[in-house]
């Protein structure tokens, strides 16, 4: 059943994980797994507060699916209930409760998403709901008993908040204590989650241990940065890149990171050996790889896994076609459209902030200073239209572009 030992399967575990808690204790649960031929039920958990599972989200499910590799059964379970209680985990501010409808039409997607990385055959998808609707007022307060103010305090951001005087809403504490019962009702063996879960997911062991159950052993991997290098690649800030996105749109994300914060894709995203990641960093160092080469290298690599290679090489040709072939930047600012069956070129240019005035844009459209995608736009009187799904680059002059997007 299991290809291969409890230590070379821990070794398989360990891989850019943060914090295991405890090595001791997942060794000896892979040693009774291994011994009794029986996989551990390992969970992760997802909230469908947006419609989109991010890349960010991956460098967890991909840990899931190290476990499923080894024979392990993996439970991706979509937090339809606690997403309606809000993840108050790094915020400052109470995060607004989303409707029961919200949470069911963004889980729609969940399922299929999570399949590109995950093995459908092998996979237990479960909703929160399940036993959460079904919790009387009784089992809330036996459930909240298990646990102290004090302790919950000890938590960053509630501690944060607290200390500075910030309300902090009382069903905030349940978020948590939600989660943590989720171990108990999958009887999860290990979950794994992003180190800023690391008090939920060691909640859950207390939670498991008052209902009289092994404590599950937990996993913490790196959180992913966002587009903008700074903060955690977000739905709600924005700064993401979807498993869903077309392959065009991932490709060009993808060609606005740091060189920088490539890297960091390259170490939590591909399959790639610390040895060959480190190849690449000194290809770079010593000019022997462009970083450009290097960035295009890692869009392909998402898209092909998101996607397939056809696409992946139809997203590079498009994007040389549209930027390398025209001279134009790799980063160019977007502007995001309604559609319009006939949209007047003039005020257009002006509404995208490339002129000033519409005057100025019939002089520069006259004197065949304006591109759309490459071609010239030669009738100041001309109307464009905007069609629903499609994105292209308009030029005006010798330096102004804007890459609009039509919704």
């Amino acid at each position: 059943m299991f290809k291969l030992t409890p230590k070379e399967q821990l070794q398989e575990i360990k891989k850019g994980a943060v914090d295991i808690v405890s090595e001791r204790e997942l060794l000896s649960k892979l040693e009774k797994s291994y011994k009794e031929k029986r996989p551990l039920r390992v969970k992760a958990g997802f909230d469908p507060s947006r419609p989109d599972i991010h890349i960010g989200h991956t460098v967890v499910i991909n840990k899931l699916a190290t476990f499923q590799k080894l024979g392990h059964q993996v439970i991706f379970l979509i937090g339809d209930f606690t997403a309606m209680i809000g993840d108050p985990t790094g915020k400052n501010e109470t995060r607004p409760a989303l409707s029961r409808e919200e949470v069911k039409e963004n889980a729609k997607t969940y399922a299929s998403q999570v399949f590109k990385v995950l093995d459908e055959g092998k996979t237990e998808i479960d909703y929160n709901s399940r036993w959460m609707d079904e919790f009387s007022a009784v089992d809330f307060v036996k459930l909240a008993s298990q646990y102290t103010v004090a302790r919950m305090l000890e938590r960053d951001d509630f501690q944060k908040r607290f200390s500075n005087q910030d309300s902090i809403c009382v069903h905030e504490f349940l978020y948590p204590l939600v989660q943590a019962y989720d171990s108990v009702a999958l009887k999860a063996d290990v979950e794994l989650g992003g180190t800023d879960q690391r008090f939920n997911l060691l909640l859950g062991r207390d939670i498991q241990k008052a209902y009289g159950m092994e404590p599950q052993c937990i996993l913490t991997m790196p959180i992913l940065e966002g587009l903008d290098g700074v903060k955690k690649m977000s739905k709600s800030l924005d700064n993401y890149i979807g498993v869903d996105d077309i392959p065009k749109e991932m490709f060009g994300k993808t060609m606005k990171v740091s060189d920088e914060l490539m890297l960091r894709y390259y170490e939590l995203l591909s399959d790639l050996s610390v040895c060959e990641i480190e190849k690449i960093k000194k290809g770079i160092s010593d000019g022997s790889l462009h970083p450009r080469q290097v960035k295009v290298d890692l869009a392909k690599f998402l898209i092909t896994r998101f996607h397939s290679k056809n696409a992946a090489d139809q997203a590079a040709e498009e994007f040389d076609r549209i930027f390398v072939n025209k001279g134009l930047p790799d980063e160019i600012p977007e502007r995001v459209v309604a559609a319009d069956a006939g949209k007047p070129i003039c005020p257009f240019m002006t509404e995208l902030g490339l002129t000033n005035s519409n005057g100025e844009a019939r002089r520069l459209v006259q004197g065949n200073a304006v591109d759309i995608n490459g071609e010239k736009f030669k009738d100041p009187q001309g109307k464009i239209e905007l069609k629903s799904g499609e994105s292209f680059v308009v030029k005006a002059g010798k330096k102004k572009f804007v890459k609009v997007i039509v919704k």
